[in-house]
């Protein structure tokens, strides 16, 4: 059966606006991400990562290099600032190939299930 491009989304939340604390938590999403896709690192075409407005010590790029993705196009970006969302959210979209009956496992990890509850009950 041939591979097929498949999209994964996920997130974490970050404990405090510290460097480590960022790169922690984006290990954790980036590695969960992995185990549960049974991805390496050659798999993965590009991985788009946002944090919310209240996260800047640190691009969670740099934590997905340290893990191998250093051969993969990262981007960091802000997510949207919206009243009342959850903080220090770190999320990503990661694009890989797999084979075309594999089931994207999505990844959202302790409080940050709560963004997709629909999800949650399939982890």
């Amino acid at each position: 059966m041939a591979d097929r491009l498949w999209a994964v989304r996920g997130a974490v939340q970050a404990e405090r606006d510290e460097a480590e604390a960022i790169l922690a938590a984006t290990r954790e999403l980036v590695s969960e991400l992995m185990e549960r896709n049974g991805l390496a690192p050659e798999d993965f075409v590009s991985v788009i990562f946002t944090t919310t407005a209240d996260l800047s010590a640190e691009f969670p790029a740099v934590a997905a290099r340290e893990l191998g993705l250093d051969r993969v196009p990262l981007l960091c970006a802000r997510e949207m600032e919206v009243p009342g969302s959850m903080p220090r959210v770190i999320r990503l979209m990661a694009h890989y190939y797999a084979p075309a009956d594999h089931q994207p496992a999505h990844t959202y990890i302790g409080v940050t299930q709560k963004l997709r509850a629909d999800l949650h009950a399939a982890q």
